[in-house]
């Protein structure tokens, strides 16, 4: 018998590796400068750590670049 994948709690598009993608994210953000830069930069991972796992592969790659982009633009002085 096959367990059913747990789809709320550890979903097997962030699972498929050696580690969670949550703890990934969390252990790179904790150095961000601000709430809103770390929050930018999680997104981006979070995006490329799933980019083969969830079918669209160009659309995860599109979202992740769009929030690098947003990142880059913080970082260069520029505000929301």
């Amino acid at each position: 018998m096959t367990e059913k994948p747990d789809f709320v709690n550890h979903p097997p598009h962030y699972t498929a590796g050696k580690a969670e993608a949550i703890d990934i994210i969390e252990d790179a953000i904790k150095s961000a400068l601000t709430a809103e830069d770390g929050y930018a930069h999680g997104q981006a991972l979070k995006y490329l750590l799933r980019l083969w796992l969830k079918g669209n592969p160009l659309e995860d790659a599109k979202k992740a670049h769009w929030y690098l982009q947003r990142l880059i633009w913080r970082l260069e002085g520029g505000r929301p």
